[in-house]
This record gives C-alpha cells, structure tokens and sequence, in this order.
C-alpha cells in the first residue's frame, strides 16, 4: 500500500509543482492520473521515490515513511518506469539492462541469471535478452524498461506517460502486458483511451491539486476533461 498526506514539492523559484496532495493507493488499484503539461503528475511521481524532495507531507510505503533514513527501503518497494525508455536502457543487451539493478543490489550472479530468466519469460521477451536497445522499436524499449523493474520485485508500480512514442499496436501489447501484472500501479497519462484499459481509479490534477478522485467513469466525463485541459 501506498499513502500520501499533505505532500507539497515546491520548486526553488516558488512554483507549487505539488500542492497539498493526498491519496491512497490500494492493493488491486491502478489509478490513472491524468493532467495537462505542467500539472504536476511527473513531479508526483519522482516526490514518491524520493528523486524531488517534499516541503511538507508524509509518503508511506509498505508501512515505512519516506525520510531521507529510508528512501533506500522504500525506493526497494517502488519501480518508477520513466516516459523515456532511452532513459532506462543503456547497456550493451537488454540482459545487462534487466540485470543491472539486481547486481548494483549486490545478488549472486545465479540470482540475477533467475530473476532476468524469470522476466523475460513473464514478459514474453526471450527473443530480445541478446539485442541492443538501439535495434529494438518503440514498444520493444518500453516492455524491455518495464522489464529492467520488474527484475527488482518491486510491490508497487509507478508509470510516467508510458505510451509516448508508440504506435496503436505496441499500444495494445502494452496494454495486455501491465494488465497482467499483479502489482498496484499508478498511470500518469494523456492518453484517455490507453488509461480505460489499464486503470480502474482516475486521480485528475490541476496546478498541483487534486481536483477529482473516482472511478475510471471519470474518463468519460466531458467537463472534467476541458478542466484539465484533456478536451
């Protein structure tokens, strides 16, 4: 589980990038969090790992507050695909890329072997362990960025616009893939259609601010949309 109370991120020159934010997410949830440029879901997201550093507010993860301390525990607990999977692969073979983290964590190369094995399998990408990320698609890099976290086990998934740069048809191959994952998850997404059928809660942001919290009908709500700047 998941919960934030209060959580603002303030950036130096004054702007509210997060304002008073709160939320919970649950075990089976994955929340859709939708916005327009500059809502603030991408600084959201990198508050929750510790990457952007909060004024104020509490993030528990897994019963373990977010504290300079333990932003290592918690960061152990939460896997953070970022929009750009350039960002994420950058090893010679998508192995090494899926590997990376599990050896930086100090495991027995047998325990990397399985987990990457593992991975792969899950994933349905075995074809791609021994290709370089320059060869491979749009859709391709992303399952692979995907694979790269799930390696670590993390308990909770967090996604930033994970459908920029593909095309209709990775679309539904990502789609199927995160809908297979049993992990709770939050989607931060410009893409209406693509969070109907991954996502069953929509969180809305406006200038940092929660301005609607329910279910995936939201996404169908006309007025919510044009007040989010998504119509």
């Amino acid at each position: 589980m998941l919960k934030l109370q209060d959580v603002t991120v303030i950036y130096p020159d004054k702007t509210k990038a997060v304002d008073n934010v709160s939320f919970t997410l649950n075990e089976g949830e994955s929340i859709a969090l939708i916005g327009e440029n500059g809502a603030g879901k991408t600084s959201l997201l990198l508050s929750i790992v510790g990457v952007l550093e909060t004024a104020n507010g509490i993030i528990e993860a897994g019963g373990i507050q977010l504290t300079k301390k333990t932003e290592i525990e918690v960061r152990k607990q939460i896997g953070l695909i970022f929009q750009n999977p350039d960002d994420q692969l950058f090893m010679p073979l998508i192995y090494d890329d899926i590997a990376f983290g599990c050896r930086n964590s100090r495991l027995s190369e047998n325990e990397v072997q399985k987990r990457v094995d593992e991975t792969l399998t899950r994933l349905n990408i075995n074809r791609l362990r021994a290709r370089s990320s320059l060869k491979l698609s749009a859709g391709e890099k992303r399952i692979a960025a995907i694979a790269s976290v799930l390696a670590m086990n993390p308990s909770i998934l967090l996604f930033d616009e994970p459908t920029a740069f593909l095309d209709p048809k990775a679309k539904r191959t990502l789609a199927e893939t995160m809908n297979k994952l049993s992990q709770p998850k939050i989607v931060a997404t410009h893409d209406m259609e693509f969070a109907l059928k991954v996502c069953n809660r929509v969180i809305a942001l406006k200038d940092g601010r929660i301005t609607a919290d329910g279910d995936a009908s939201l996404l169908r709500d006309k007025e919510l949309m044009i007040n989010c700047g998504l119509g």
